[in-house]
């Protein structure tokens, strides 16, 4: 982390933690979509030495050559590992995708990693940086994620560090403004024809030594005389930043007496600081020029990474406990120890089949090792057991991706992570534990995806793979949620946005050969009676032999929501026998779950059999449940069947500047708000009950409304009927479905 030249060494995928644990480095990079972060992972490696100048690994490809889908789509939709060798030191660079819908990724990388690198790009508006840039802050946050920011594209024009170091100080620092300072001070060139200024090098606020790129290669010069001012006032900033921050209660005191600190005190109390997540240093970087081996500002940033962020023995274990619930007590990170580790991502190759991403948070796991795989799946009465995820399995090879390489490992001590091909079913989540000895991580939370998407197997051929290829993709991701309705009968993959969808439907065609067609998704209406009235079902038939006689009078009277049906008999005298009273409740309630009036079910009504009439010889079962069908059917006749839409409750969470356009927009949604209630961060939330025919496609909506800063979740809570000119419009259009019109 100071200012000190030194040479690099090593090339990725030879690191092996041959130090253990502490000579382990786990960096997640992240930052909002469009801000540099596969960049700089590329030109971090390239600094490292694991690419050439030309920016290419050995085989040709680059860093990010992992997926066809982000090379179609120039963007990163999954979480990739690139593991370089800094200073003794493996260093696991985690690359996160920037946008909202991937945020299930980015919590895999933060479950991944001990430390992280935010970038955020001075070419955009600090408006268009805010929302999504502070939503990864604050999922960084929720798990103490120590943090570093990194300013990148200051080479574009019209662009100013100090100006983005006020926004992140401002968006970041919360409550403290000056936990969020900079390190270095970038040093640009002459100003371009196309008024660009090419970052040159960095001034180092301890040391206040220029560190000069220009040339290709690194070099240290005292800064420019009329520079020292401002390079002391920041200097200053920063020593106080870092003073505040420390332990050492004398070093204020003799700062204010005018003494000097020594560079190497300031450094380890800022070391100390990065570490315990209170203090964010702000550095600048720039990928490398004309093939120069080092990118402006890459070496500060991998000697932070070395020297001010944790390592994997300063991280706390998630909790763990045996497959009973009882707590476990695992020794941190002690290579030594029994094998603790989770599959923090899997993904499918079409060459080895699935591939899982292992943290190995403590013990040793080796090639060929036996291991038990478990999945919470077990444990939630809503997911019942999935095979292999209570199942000893045989591990397959130990590799270090790069690239489109996978280079082979002998083991992953405790503290790194590996890919790992031949784990049984194994999906995100799932813990590796000794055979014969099964335990459980503590599985960290994944938001609900809130968009459906209702999907058909485009052709015959695509039935049969269809169930299996969703089902990948679930497991996969666990940000997906796969639902058979059971009302409307529509297979329903719930997603987190749009850009999940595309990335699920492209999945499905290019990796499982499954064509799909995206179909209108249903939401499950119901009927029921809008006034008490009464229905007689006659079925009455003879043909020769045995003929079919049962008769039955019912009165339908509606209930309070959430009664369902009813049935209560009050024949007397007979007139319907004994036996055939179950019967008439059978046919009811089927024609209940059919429905009548738009044949959605009917529910909310109290049915009552007053009388009928029987034959000897011609009555039975299934007269009578003939019969009671047709007289619910003609008490819908007489009277106003009126159909129900399901209501959810939601909370949206929005900043105060966007609360009157979020309930506006509501309330055009025909919600009715409930209730709000102030939240830290200038932000709101809002109670409200809406149609569930209203929020459809509510997680985009409300992405574009508050600029990608709004968030919200949805429950249940009660069938409510339907306005008479929306149901009739919507019976209008059912029936013109039906007739093919």
């Amino acid at each position: 982390m100071g200012d000190r030249t030194h040479a690099h060494t090593g090339a990725a995928g030879r690191a092996t933690a041959a130090d253990g644990p502490a000579s382990v480095r786990n960096v997640v990079l992240v930052g909002h979509s469009g801000s540099g972060k596969t960049t700089l992972v590329e030109a971090l490696a390239l600094t490292a030495g694991a690419l050439n100048r030309a920016g290419r690994v050995e085989d040709g490809g680059t860093v990010s050559d992992h997926d066809e889908i982000e090379r179609r789509r120039q963007r990163s939709v999954q979480l990739s590992l690139v593991p370089v060798e800094w200073r003794g030191h493996r260093v696991n660079l985690l690359d996160t995708p920037g946008y909202a819908d991937f945020v299930g990724e980015l919590r895999a990388g933060l479950r991944a990693a001990d430390a992280a690198l935010f970038v955020v790009s001075a070419a955009q508006e600090a408006d268009a940086v805010a929302g999504t840039a502070r939503a990864a802050w604050e999922e960084c946050a929720a798990v103490g994620m120590p943090r570093a920011i990194v300013v990148t594209h200051l080479d574009t024009a019209r662009t100013s560090f100090d100006e983005m170091t006020r926004v992140c100080g401002r968006l970041f620092g919360g409550d403290d403004p000056d936990a969020v300072l900079p390190l270095y001070l970038p040093v640009r060139g002459p100003e371009g024809p196309d008024g660009h200024a090419r970052l040159t090098g960095l001034t180092g606020l301890l040391t206040q030594r220029v560190l000069d790129y220009s040339s290709g290669e690194r070099t240290e010069r005292p800064p420019a005389p009329d520079r020292r001012a401002p390079l002391l006032e920041a200097r200053n900033r920063l020593v106080e930043g870092i003073i505040a921050e420390s332990e050492d209660e004398t070093l204020m005191d003799h700062y204010l007496g005018g003494g000097d600190i020594a560079v190497e005190t300031l450094v380890e109390g800022l070391e100390r600081a990065v570490a315990r997540a209170s203090f964010h240093p702000v550095l600048t970087a720039a990928p490398a020029v004309d093939g120069a081996r080092q990118g402006v500002g890459t070496v500060e940033l991998l000697d932070l990474v070395t020297r001010g962020f944790p390592s994997p023995l300063e991280r706390a274990l998630p909790s763990v406990t045996t497959p009973e619930g009882a707590p476990r007590a695992v020794p941190v990170c002690d290579p030594e120890a029994p094998l603790v580790a989770e599959v923090v991502k899997t993904s499918s190759d079409p060459y080895v089949g699935r591939v899982c991403l292992v943290r190995v948070f403590s013990g040793t796991l080796r090639a060929e090792d036996t291991v038990h795989v478990r999945g919470h799946g077990l444990t939630d009465p809503d997911h019942p057991a999935r095979p292999f995820h209570d199942a000893d399995v045989r591990v397959g090879a130990l590799t270090s991706p790069f690239g489109g390489q996978q280079r082979p490992l002998d083991e992953c001590v405790a503290g790194d992570l590996a890919c790992v091909s031949r784990l049984g079913g194994a999906e995100t989540g799932d813990t590796l534990s000794p055979a014969g000895d099964p335990l459980l991580i503590e599985p960290w939370t994944m938001p609900d995806p809130l968009l459906p998407l209702a999907v058909r197997a485009h052709g015959k051929a695509d039935e049969d793979k269809l169930s299996h290829g969703l089902a990948r993709l679930v497991a996969e991701d666990p940000t997906m949620r796969l639902e058979q309705n059971p009302d409307t009968g529509q297979l329903v993959l719930w997603c987190m946005g749009e850009a999940h969808t595309d990335v699920a439907l492209e999945r499905l065609r290019s990796r499982y050969g499954v064509q799909v067609d995206a179909v209108p998704h249903l939401v499950p209406l119901r009927e029921t009676f809008a006034s008490r009235t009464v229905g007689r079902g006659r079925h009455v038939k003879q043909s020769g032999g045995h003929g079919q006689y049962a008769v039955c009078e019912i009165e339908v009277e509606p209930l309070p929501p959430g009664a369902g049906i009813e049935f209560v008999d009050r024949v007397v005298g007979g007139s319907v026998p004994r036996q055939f009273i179950s019967s008439v409740e059978k046919g009811v309630r089927a024609q209940a779950a059919r429905g009548l009036a738009t044949g959605h079910p009917l529910v909310d009504v109290r049915v009552t059999l007053l009388d009928g009439k029987s034959h000897s010889v011609d009555s039975s079962d299934a007269a009578f449940q003939t019969a009671g069908a047709l007289a619910l059917r003609e008490a819908a006749a007489g009277t106003r069947v009126q159909l129900l839409e399901p209501v959810a409750e939601i909370h949206v969470l929005v900043l105060d500047a966007y609360v009157g356009a979020v309930m506006s927009d509501l309330a055009g949604r025909r919600g009715r708000v409930v209730g709000t209630e102030q939240e830290s961060g200038e932000r709101t939330r809002i109670r409200a009950e809406v149609p569930e025919t209203e929020i459809g496609r509510y997680a985009v909506d409300l992405r574009a409304l508050t600029h990608g800063t709004g968030r919200f979740d949805r429950a249940y809570a009660r069938h409510e009927p339907m306005p008479s000119q929306l149901a009739e419009r919507l019976r209008e259009r059912e029936e013109n479905h039906a007739s093919g019109t």
